[in-house]
């Protein structure tokens, strides 16, 4: 017997060989020939259609569409039918006509990172020939890529696709671990803007042709819109029936941002579906009222964890007109909800949490809910101090329900005790008190009592309540004024520490803008430095004072008072002075040179010309004067 390996190999093999796509009818043919290959092969492809039939010899087998292999389980079968008919077996081998007419698409479902390519191609193609078509759908290189997903792990570039028996359809996914992921910044940035954004949502009510204008931010859900929905048109949000909506709002946890609508403003539709509640006829007329029939038990199971709303606690409207208008307002939602408005709001705003446990088949439901539930009294009461919710407890999946919520949200002792309740103590009125670290239940109050004692454990739970909401108030606005005076120092903190960074900036651009301008100076006094070297080096050499050559002897006073002297000769043209009063640190685009008798500004003299012409010989004094 052929091991589930071989199987699936056989199986695979059996496939490339005939071509046969269903897998159901493909394992049918291997079971009627007890998993033997090439009897299932030689069922399949009579001689007619090709089929070269050769003496079967007990080496490998040339195979065309499985490479040089032995076929599985050969020998068996050759022994198998040699014992049986007494002849020769001989093995049934494709020609090369029928495997290329027997060639298989292979079709790949590639998945990389968050996008997907579909690849087909022919079973004789390698798996460079995928990552080839890949480079060009997803623009990775190949170099880069890894393609995981084989089952029989990791292969090459260069392996045939048909070599590894893959069945039509396959999943594979690339994997670019030298790639980086591409940046979510501006994704999250968009994003976090849509959600600040506000969305004005024109809301039509098809059965009384209202029309409401509700402005909602990104941020909100569309269960919250339809909880909005619901105060304004009385439609409970299970009853809701909405059009509109885009079809990527597909939840509604989702976001009003994300779920495509368009902004800044949309256009909705909601109205009433007819509603499947039957209320269930009973022989005794003290039990005519009902939150759910079994008709719509399944219905009810359907909405996880969801309390009732008016109209279904009382099932019918003959029982509205029988019990009057005055009844509780049941809230609408989980019974996590119910917590949340009840409990997580500031403490002034905290209310106490009454859940309302109702019973079908108790003698005491009729008497609560028309002389108890319904009384002008305990409706003002709950509705003014209460967050009141219900459950329905007649059936057993119900009840099942409520007691594994009991145990997650109160404890194994309030779901004992409320599970040890008997059906003729039921409704039963649960008072939940909210604390910091759980829910506390104050009170459990059976359906056998009066309007009195109903009002009077109402009231003993509002007052322990309205004792611990009065030492939540006091902490939170304890809190609250240390927040504000954290937030008050955190702010002078802010504000001291702009005011230190704008002065130190101050001092940083100043000290900038010093070093930048000493930068300059030493800059600009490098450059003077290196023009009067260069005049230095070349003023003509001082003349000796015997030479016999007309000399003139200048000597010229600085404006410190300080006198510098040099002869030179009276054939020197007057430049070679200026050159020399600037090797001094003097330059004449800053100081002017001046004679006394005459007086005149030498610096406005033709620098070409003697000193001989200009009559500074034999001897002159010249005084340095700095230009305005």
């Amino acid at each position: 017997m052929a091991s589930n390996t071989d199987r699936e190999m056989i199986l695979a093999d059996f496939q490339a060989c005939t071509g046969i796509e269903n897998i159901d009818e493909a394992i049918t043919l291997l079971e009627q020939n007890n998993w033997d290959l090439l009897a299932a092969i030689n069922g399949v492809i009579p001689q007619e259609n090709g089929i070269l039939q050769s003496e079967f010899s007990s080496e490998t087998i040339q195979n065309p569409v499985f490479g040089p292999t032995a076929l599985p389980n050969s020998s068996a079968s050759i022994a198998s039918s040699s014992s049986s008919s007494g002849s020769a077996f001989r093995p049934v081998v494709p020609s090369r006509q029928v495997v290329e007419r027997l060639s298989r698409m292979l079709d790949f479902k590639v998945e990389y990172r968050d996008r997907t390519a579909d690849v087909v191609l022919e079973d004789s193609c390698t798996v460079g020939d995928i990552k080839q078509i890949l480079e060009n759908e997803l623009q990775v290189p190949i170099s880069k890529m890894l393609l995981k997903g084989w089952k029989s792990g990791d292969v090459e570039d260069s392996t045939v696709l048909r070599t590894l028996h893959l069945p039509k359809h396959n999943n594979l996914y690339v994997l670019t671990p030298d790639l980086p992921l591409p940046s979510m910044s501006s994704q999250s940035s968009s994003q976090q803007e849509s959600l600040n954004q506000n969305y004005m949502l024109i809301i039509t009510h098809r059965e009384v042709k209202r029309e409401y204008n509700l402005q909602f931010s990104g941020n909100c859900t569309i269960q919250e819109v339809k909880r909005n929905v619901y105060d304004l048109t009385s439609i409970p949000v299970r009853h809701q029936v909405w059009e509109g909506w885009p079809p990527s709002a597909q939840s509604d946890s989702m976001t009003l941002a994300s779920s495509g609508l368009n902004f800044p403003c949309h256009r909705l539709t909601v109205g009433r579906r007819t509603s499947p509640v039957q209320t269930r006829e009973q022989s005794d007329e003290c039990t005519d009222i009902h939150m759910i029939s079994d008709s719509d038990g399944d219905d009810f199971e359907d909405a996880t964890e969801f309390g009732v709303d008016d109209g279904e606690i009382f099932g019918m409207s003959s029982a509205l007109r029988k019990y009057g208008e005055c009844h509780p307002v049941f809230f609408i939602g989980s019974l996590e909800a119910s917590f949340q408005e009840a409990f997580y709001g500031k403490a002034r705003d905290r209310k106490l949490l009454a859940i309302y446990l109702h019973h079908d088949e108790s003698v005491l439901t009729n008497v609560f809910c028309s002389q108890m539930l319904c009384a002008e009294t305990i409706v003002s009461y709950l509705s003014q101090n209460f967050i009141t919710w219900a459950w329905d407890m007649t059936r057993e999946a119900n009840r099942a329900r409520f007691l594994t919520l009991c145990t997650r949200h109160f404890g194994s002792v309030a779901a004992q005790t409320i599970r040890t309740q008997k059906t003729d103590q039921f409704p039963l009125f649960l008072i939940i008190m909210g604390k910091r670290s759980s829910n506390e239940v104050l009170n459990v109050i059976q359906g056998n009592t009066s309007v009195d004692e109903l009002m009077m454990r109402l009231i003993s739970a509002m007052e322990i309540f309205s004792a611990q909401q009065q030492e939540d108030i006091k902490d939170e606005d304890e809190r609250e004024a240390r927040e504000n005076v954290k937030r008050e120092q955190d702010e002078a903190y802010r504000l001291s520490l702009e005011a230190d960074r704008a002065k130190r900036e101050a001092q940083e651009r100043e000290m900038a803008e010093q070093n930048r301008l000493e930068q300059i100076k030493k800059e600009q006094d490098e450059e003077r430095e290196a023009i009067r070297l260069s005049l230095e080096q070349a003023l003509p050499p001082e003349p000796p004072e015997e030479q016999s050559e007309p000399q003139s002897k200048l000597r010229i006073r600085t404006p410190s008072g300080e006198f510098i002297e040099r002869r030179f000769l009276s054939s020197n043209p007057l430049q070679v002075v200026f050159n020399f009063v600037a090797s001094k640190g003097y330059p004449f685009q800053e100081y002017k040179l001046l004679s006394t008798f005459p007086r005149r500004d030498i610096t406005q003299l033709d620098p070409s010309r003697t000193l001989m012409e200009l009559k500074l010989y034999p001897q002159e004094i010249l005084f340095l004067e700095a230009k305005e």
